[in-house]
């Protein structure tokens, strides 16, 4: 489904702030997969995302999603088949449209934004009504009148109204309150698992790691130094998380919000 092989990424070569965010790193990821990754502070997470997504391209290495090579293809070609959320809330949609002008310009609905039919309007009531906040009932204000949770919520249906082949999820609870964070969580793995689509998410809670998606990764200095899944996962712990990581990076886990959710 998505290969990389033997990717490469360096920042600021040839001058006092170079730095190696990717190094020869390889990643298989079958269909389907949902995929938690786990890593230090600068361990390239974000960054293979970013290889992943088009953002910049690799300095060597392969990339292909469904058997297509897509290492020099552009960012917006991509996000046809590449969905992602980011820490921040206030990314992924509009804050001057409202809630159903945004979804309908995620759908693609329409030749115009005021031409959004009635069938179209219930099809995006249903769908926020799956999400128990009741944005259903708040089609018509603006985004940026919402919370940071019902915007997060809003805008993980946004990138899935059309299911995505594959689904990218930075930290996307992040700089939510514990509860809200809870909830967004519960309604990505709804959604994830109802559409059926193939998943990496990066996390700082060790317990999501384990709990959501069948497997599970460690990043360290722009490699892959742990992959683990199926029967082996199911009896891991966060403290054997914690020791794997030390065991194979050679040193402690160093990420503050990690250590705090443990």
């Amino acid at each position: 489904m998505l290969n990389l092989t033997h990717v490469y990424k360096t920042f600021n070569p040839g001058t006092i702030n170079e730095r190696a965010a990717l190094t020869d790193l390889s990643l298989q990821v079958e269909d389907g997969d949902f995929i938690t990754i786990i890593g230090s502070n600068g361990a390239g997470k974000s960054t293979l995302f970013n290889a992943i997504s088009g953002v910049f391209y690799t300095d060597a290495g392969r990339i292909e999603l469904d058997g297509e090579d897509i290492t020099m293809m552009p960012e917006h070609k991509r996000s046809r088949k590449i969905g992602r959320l980011f820490q921040d809330p206030m990314l992924g949609s509009a804050p001057g449209m409202t809630v159903e002008e945004n979804l309908a310009l995620a759908a693609g609905t329409g030749s115009w934004l005021s031409r959004i039919s009635k069938k179209e309007k219930q099809m995006f009531k249903e769908k926020l009504a799956l999400l128990d906040m009741g944005l259903e009932d708040r089609m018509k204000q603006p985004v940026g009148l919402l919370s940071g949770g019902q915007r997060q919520a809003l805008t993980l249906m946004m990138a899935t109204i059309n299911p995505p082949r594959l689904l990218l999820l930075d930290e996307h609870t992040a700089a939510l309150d514990p509860a809200t964070a809870e909830k967004v969580l519960a309604i990505t793995k709804e959604v994830v698992a109802g559409e059926k689509i193939t998943c990496l998410m990066i996390t700082h809670n060790l317990e999501s790691a384990l709990s959501f998606g069948n497997r599970t990764i460690m990043m360290d200095s722009g490699r892959i130094i742990f992959d683990v899944a199926g029967e082996k996962r199911e009896h891991l712990s966060s403290e054997d998380l914690l020791n794997a990581f030390k065991q194979e990076a050679g040193h402690m886990l160093d990420n503050d919000r990690i250590l705090l959710e443990k």
